[in-house]
C-alpha cells in the first residue's frame, strides 16, 4: 500500500481528483494519509475532513522565521512516514532538507508543458496568462519529480491541452485542470503505486 502525503494551499481540485480517482480504483493500492496546507483557510483541508482524512495546517505566519516553518512542516510530513509526497497546488518552495530526505519520493502537478512556462514566478493563472500572452496554440499539464530546482525535475507524465482563440486566463485554466491536471496527476499516482 502506497502511503501519500498530499500538500495543497488552496481549493484542493487536485486533492479532490485524487480522492475520487481512489474512490473510483482508477487509483488502487493507495492512501492517503495526511493533507497539509500552508493556508489555515483553504478549502482542500475541508475537502480532506470530509472524507476522513487527516488535516494540518502549518502556517510559515506561525513561526518566526523561514527555518522555523521549514522544520516544523518537515516535521509534519515525517510523521506520517509517506511513501510518496504529492505537490498539489502547493505554493510554497520546500525547503533542500525535505528534498534531500525524500529524493524520487516526492512529485508535482504543473499548469503547463515543461519546460515551457516553467520555473521561478511560473504558478497558478500567471501560467496561463503567459500562454495567452505568448500565442502558442497548445498547453497543458505536467507531472515531475522534484529536485533541488524549480519545475526542473524528472518528467513522469505531461498532457497537451489546446488553446482556443477566445480563451481567458481563467477559461484557460479551468480546461488544463479538467482535462490534463486531473487526469494525469491520478495516473501519476496510480503507477507509482503498482509498479
Amino acid at each position: 500500500m502506497l502511503k501519500i502525503c498530499v500538500c495543497v494551499s488552496g481549493g484542493g481540485t487536485n486533492l479532490q481528483a485524487i480522492i475520487d480517482a481512489i474512490e473510483s480504483g482508477k487509483i488502487t493500492n493507495t492512501q492517503i494519509v495526511r493533507v497539509i496546507s500552508n493556508n489555515k483557510g483553504a478549502y482542500a483541508l475541508e475537502r480532506a475532513t470530509d472524507k476522513g482524512i487527516n488535516a494540518v495546517a502549518v502556517s510559515p505566519k506561525d513561526y518566526e522565521d523561514r527555518e522555523s516553518f521549514n522544520k516544523a512542516f518537515l516535521a509534519c510530513v515525517d510523521e506520517v512516514a509517506p511513501d510518496l509526497v504529492v505537490l498539489a497546488g502547493f505554493l510554497v518552495v520546500l525547503p533542500p532538507m525535505m528534498i534531500q530526505k525524500y529524493t524520487g519520493r516526492i512529485i508535482n502537478i504543473h499548469p503547463s508543458l515543461i519546460p515551457s512556462f516553467c520555473g521561478k514566478g511560473y504558478y497558478g493563472l500567471k501560467v496561463h496568462e503567459a500562454v495567452l500572452a505568448r500565442g502558442v496554440k497548445v498547453t497543458g499539464a505536467t507531472v515531475h519529480y522534484v529536485d533541488e530546482g524549480t519545475d526542473t525535475g524528472p518528467i513522469l507524465l505531461q498532457k497537451a491541452v489546446e488553446v482556443l482563440p477566445d480563451d481567458t486566463p481563467k477559461a484557460l485554466q479551468q480546461r488544463v485542470m479538467e482535462q490534463a491536471e486531473w487526469q494525469i496527476l491520478p495516473q501519476a499516482i496510480n503507477m507509482i503505486a503498482n509498479t
